[in-house]
């Protein structure tokens, strides 16, 4: 079906660090705002749903409630009462937990990740006073326009991913890198395809391992892919794959602790910890799921819901990027990451999304 729906892109982003923690998962009674109106810090409810990696998935999810931790603590609201988490063990448990929360009377709910695009829709449709907020999607009805009553929330992940592929392949001794993706599905073809393209923009002879584990909860599969990359060779693995990425970590430690020099980049947030305290972690791509879900909710409490509306984060909103602790990037590789983002914002470079804009951009170079 063919979406039909325009971009808004959000200029207003909040900035920070934002605290980590996890949360509860206690149903509350409370009383929804009707019909999108101003809300009330006072009584403002928000509260998301989490997929199958988990609140403690240390990627997506936790950066999530990481951003909703904050919105809470800024605002004085009670964690578990006005805001908290419901956390998914499988995908049959989207759509009973986010009608959960509508008819707890929370003001606003997210589903956090694209493998709920299908129960939001089903969920928004059903309860049409509901506001809902979809991450990494657009939530559309059956004729492909957007549904009103959601607030999407993308991210231009091919671009930040462009970014740590240049440290990757100009890093890499092996010549050799490899990717780990969760779940084949066109979100994570984005961080693939742009990797690869930064990769091959500063090191065209370098070999690029790609397999997708399936799943975005198994650090077992995620561990066995890494052993199978390291084994052929690669130096350096960047992951998109949630929770199974955790494996990648556990793999590339275990070898250092053996003295081979490995390293992993990280994602959706700076993952420096995860690899100590063998310090494994080359870099990460930041994608700011805190900063989106933040803003949306601060929009939504003063009155200003975007249903109906992409809201999406790239370069340009400082959406995505590479994390601060940059500790074992080296100064050559820092430097081309500013040439390019230069490069990117200005239109002069464009990032390839897909495996066909893949393979045209390489054949440009």
């Amino acid at each position: 079906m063919k979406k039909k729906y325009g971009f808004l892109m959000s200029a207003v982003l909040a900035a920070g660090t934002l605290l980590s923690g996890c949360g509860s998962a206690d149903n509350n009674e409370g009383t929804q705002n009707e019909g999108g109106g101003e809300g009330n810090k006072n009584d403002f409810k928000v509260a998301m749903v989490t997929d199958v990696g988990g609140v403690d998935d240390k990627s997506f999810n936790q950066s999530a409630w990481e951003g909703l931790q904050k919105f809470g603590k800024d605002n004085n609201l009670e964690e578990g009462k006005d805001y908290k988490y419901v956390q998914s063990t499988a995908a049959s448990d989207y759509q009973p937990n986010l009608s959960g929360l509508i008819r707890d009377g929370y003001d606003l709910v997210y589903g956090i990740g694209f493998l709920m695009q299908q129960d939001i829709q089903t969920v928004a449709q059903q309860k049409k006073d509901a506001q809902l907020a979809l991450v990494d999607s657009v939530a559309v009805n059956e004729n492909g326009e957007p549904l009103e009553n959601v607030a999407s929330i993308t991210f231009k992940e091919h671009q930040g991913s462009f970014l740590v592929g240049l440290i990757a392949g100009m890093q890499t001794k092996s010549n050799k890198v490899g990717f780990v993706g969760g779940v084949t599905s066109e979100l994570i073809k984005k961080f693939e395809n742009g990797f690869k393209a930064g990769v091959k923009t500063v090191n065209p002879d370098a070999e690029i391992y790609v397999q997708y584990a399936e799943d975005f909860a198994s650090s077992e599969k995620g561990q066995a892919i890494a052993n199978t990359m390291y084994g052929k060779g690669a130096d350096v693995i960047y992951h998109a794959a949630g929770a199974t990425g955790n494996g990648v970590f556990t793999e590339a430690k275990n070898r250092a602790k053996n003295g081979e020099e490995v390293w992993v980049i990280g994602v959706d947030r700076d993952q420096h910890e995860e690899g100590m305290p063998e310090n494994v972690t080359l870099t990460s791509m930041v994608k700011r799921v805190d900063t989106a879900v933040y803003e949306v909710s601060k929009q939504t409490m003063e009155g200003n819901f975007p249903g109906g509306k992409v809201t999406e984060f790239g370069l340009e909103e400082d959406g995505v990027g590479i994390a601060e602790t940059k500790d074992n990037v080296s100064e050559d590789a820092l430097k081309k990451v500013d040439e390019y983002k230069e490069k990117i914002k200005n239109g002069e470079v464009e990032v390839p999304k897909t495996d066909e804009e893949y393979e045209t951009y390489v054949s440009s170079l």
